[in-house]
């Protein structure tokens, strides 16, 4: 899946988080801050991972406040990779 996250998640340790909650679940993919103050990444794994994930990064960590996150599914790459934080 795609997701874009908005509200104020840039500078409140939001990426650790997801990279945290990403790789806890066994997900691959990547996380990053983009210019216009919002967090956009992808994700692949298992679809109840991927569940349970999107219930976590729409709480965010306790610093953050996630005003709304945009979801989208896009094509199964098979990642082999860990979860990353791109720049």
């Amino acid at each position: 899946m795609h997701f874009l996250v908005s509200g104020d998640v840039q500078g409140v340790g939001f990426r650790a988080f997801t990279l945290d909650r990403a790789n806890g679940l066994g997900l691959t993919g990547w996380v990053r801050n983009n210019w216009d103050g919002k967090v956009e990444g992808e994700a692949e794994g298992a679809p109840a991972s991927l569940a349970e994930f999107l219930v976590l990064i729409e709480r965010g960590p306790i610093s953050a406040h996630v005003d709304s996150i945009g979801i989208r599914d896009i094509p199964v790459l098979g990642i082999d990779s860990p979860f990353r934080i791109t720049r």
